[in-house]
């Protein structure tokens, strides 16, 4: 059988090898403003694990609806199994990982947990993901959350969101599980006896730990201000991305957190050719590397 990979919207992936449904986030039920994805978390009648890469809410919501429906069990961190504990799952569905476990699937599918890094959500980034942002580099934790602090020099920050949408999303956080804090970003290397797949849903990682991976398939987030080692990235995050490939190696890439309702607009249907600064990065950086570009629920054929 095949391996498939359907993109459920922002970082969310379903992922089938075999028999095996594992699904990678769990974000599906967003805001209305959200285009649908042709399913809710509450229609989901077949899932094994759910891998949360950290705790917020637009990467653990809809987690707690499929594994009490289904009675998945679920890998994220000690913040992620905090949050789903107290949203009713069972504490024998939580795996609470940290980097360095290895969890079995399935006969023959196993996943490697790797210490991951979120994006840098104190200084912010571009909705254009060629947009080059310097600054706030060497800074200390209080000088980062600073609020008076000034933000990153350059950045497109977009047009002022419509007021309209901003109710929506503050309506959406008071009725959905998730934390203020990260909990700790994971990223996950599932092996199967088809191939490999790499999963992170924020632009961070340490590299002494993503270069000794060779997935041969990644899944790569691009979203915010990417985080290199712990100091942001002095580029775009297209860069990223290209960094990101650099040192993975894969020959076969897909983008996660980007969407046609969140910046980076990357599905903006005004321009067709948003994810041209990837491509160019790619190209540069990661040449051997395909970008893959998922509309949802596609069933994307990974490994045959």
């Amino acid at each position: 059988m095949p391996v498939t990979l359907d993109w459920l919207g922002c970082a969310t992936f379903r992922l089938t090898i075999d028999d095996l449904v594992l699904f990678l986030d769990a974000y599906i039920d967003r805001v209305p403003l959200a285009p649908p994805v042709g399913l809710s978390a509450a229609e989901v009648d077949r899932a094994d694990y759910v891998l949360v890469g950290h705790a917020h809410f637009d990467h653990v919501a809809g987690a707690e609806t499929i594994a009490v429906n289904t009675g998945a069990r679920v890998i994220g961190s000690n913040e992620t199994a905090r949050v789903l504990r107290e949203a009713g799952v069972p504490e024998a569905q939580l795996l609470p990982s940290q980097g360095g476990e290895r969890h079995r699937l399935a006969d023959g599918v196993t996943v490697q947990v790797f210490p991951g890094l979120h994006s840098c959500i104190w200084v912010g980034g571009s909705h254009d993901p060629g947009e080059v942002v310097l600054g706030h580099y060497g800074l200390c934790e209080d000088e980062r959350w600073d609020p008076n602090a000034p933000r990153a020099d350059g950045g497109d920050r977009g047009p002022d969101p419509d007021p309209a949408a901003v109710q929506q999303m503050q309506d959406h956080r008071a009725s959905t599980i998730g934390s203020d804090r990260d909990g700790g970003a994971l990223t996950y290397l599932i092996e199967t006896p088809y191939g490999s797949v790499f999963f992170h849903d924020t632009s961070g990682g340490w590299t002494g730990v993503l270069q000794d991976l060779r997935p041969d398939f990644a899944i790569v987030a691009m979203a915010g201000r990417g985080n290199v080692d712990g100091e942001p990235i002095q580029g775009s995050s297209a860069q990223f991305v290209g960094r990101i490939a650099s040192l993975l190696r894969p020959p076969r890439l897909t983008l996660a957190h980007h969407d046609d309702w969140m910046p980076p607009f990357t599905r903006d249907m005004t321009n067709a050719d948003a994810l041209a600064p990837v491509r160019r990065e790619l190209a540069r950086m990661a040449p051997r590397s395909e970008l893959v570009e998922l509309p949802y629920r596609s069933g994307y054929v990974i490994f045959e």
